[in-house]
């Protein structure tokens, strides 16, 4: 099998697996109880909750586990909503957002928020400038991803964050497709809050965090109310294999993450298709390496749907079954036509410019 999805799911490499089986075969105690079982467990809990805030230069105590991105994602906007309903009620994100932040905030709307969406440019960018021009004294928090996961695009998030910061607004980024990939230093980039997935950065699946600044200070409403762990923002037992994998994959992610290298197989990807098509690239110059978001007119998309060798996706994970084309896609100008013959691909560990150049020549028997 070809995969060129890396951007939907990574795979878990053998020496990370390791490192969990034995908490859940030997060293399975629940980590919020209080003999030696549990607090060996709490303790590994706790080296993995400091290894990712390392990683973004945040302190321990403001990560908050979650199941993903997407359980983060709700955590910050509806927790952030639901706590400052009082302050104000109105909302800024894109019309670009993946779709759980945009059905969140459809959710919001029905409870009575108000929510702007903000429209990209050309290449699916979204300025500051563009969020200056509709905050308000009643905006609660600005959520703009870190980088599109259809596009690839990076979006000026030091930017966007310090105008939050300089207009009193409290600002999240979905940092999914990001996280060890770019550097990422949340004083800096002026974040708030900050969700992260373990799976798209080899990482066991099911397990992700929400970064909060200054934890104890920020007021957030829970989502999952349960017996009060995570400073009572995240109830249930404690997933320690998931959340020792994740740390290890932060830790180890310089093994299998390298965006130097992957922008060569990236060159040597494009360089060899243009043999057999000639193609346009959606999303502009200010991309992540591993996502390619390409439009080919000539492409067979059912011949190339019904090749079993090759694990490819038709926009993003989260929309290739739906009729119409992405909602991504019809943002910044493709018409359905346009949307139909369009591709990510995402590459990752283990590919080699050989490989790319091989994967190109795969894809090019369903161009006609």
């Amino acid at each position: 099998m070809i995969y060129l999805d890396y951007a939907a799911s990574t795979p878990l490499p053998k020496a990370i697996l390791e490192t969990m089986i034995p908490w859940f075969c030997e060293d399975f105690g629940n980590p919020s109880s209080s003999h030696y079982q549990g607090r060996k467990a709490a303790k590994a809990v706790e080296r993995a909750r400091e290894i990712i805030a390392d990683k973004i230069g945040a302190y321990p105590s403001e990560i908050v586990f979650t199941s993903g991105a997407t359980e983060s994602n709700n955590l910050a906007l509806k927790g952030i909503a639901l706590a400052r309903r009082d302050k104000g009620r109105h909302i800024i994100t894109s019309s670009i957002e993946h779709k759980c932040i945009l059905s969140i905030c459809n959710y919001l709307e029905n409870e009575g928020f108000e929510i702007t969406y903000v429209e990209p440019n050309k290449y699916g960018e979204i300025t500051s400038a563009s969020i200056s021009k509709v905050i308000r004294d009643d905006t609660i928090i600005v959520s703009i991803s870190h980088v599109n996961n259809e596009l690839g695009t990076t979006q000026p998030i030091r930017e966007i964050g310090a105008l939050c910061f300089d207009k009193g607004v409290l600002f999240h980024t979905d940092a999914a497709q990001s996280f060890c990939k770019l550097d990422i230093n949340v004083d800096d980039m002026y974040i708030d809050l900050m969700s992260v997935s373990a799976h798209k950065c080899y990482g066991p699946k099911g397990i992700g965090a929400l970064y909060i600044r200054d934890l104890r200070e920020t007021k957030v409403d829970p989502v999952i109310h349960g017996a009060g762990q995570e400073l009572g923002l995240r109830g249930g037992t404690l997933a320690s294999p998931l959340i020792i994998g994740m740390g290890e994959a932060v830790s180890q992610s310089g093994l299998y993450i390298d965006q130097v290298a992957i922008g060569e197989v990236r060159s040597a990807f494009l360089n060899e298709l243009g043999k057999y098509c000639s193609y346009t690239i959606n999303g502009g110059v200010s991309v992540i390496p591993n996502i390619l978001n390409i439009t080919i007119q000539k492409l067979d998309i059912q011949s190339l749907m019904r090749d079993e060798e090759l694990a490819i996706s038709q926009g993003s994970a989260c929309s290739s079954m739906a009729i119409d084309i992405s909602h991504v896609l019809r943002a910044i100008g493709l018409s359905f036509e346009q949307g139909e013959k369009t591709l990510r691909i995402s590459l990752g560990y283990g590919y080699t410019p050989q490989k790319a150049k091989a994967a190109a020549a795969t894809l090019a028997k369903h161009i006609s």
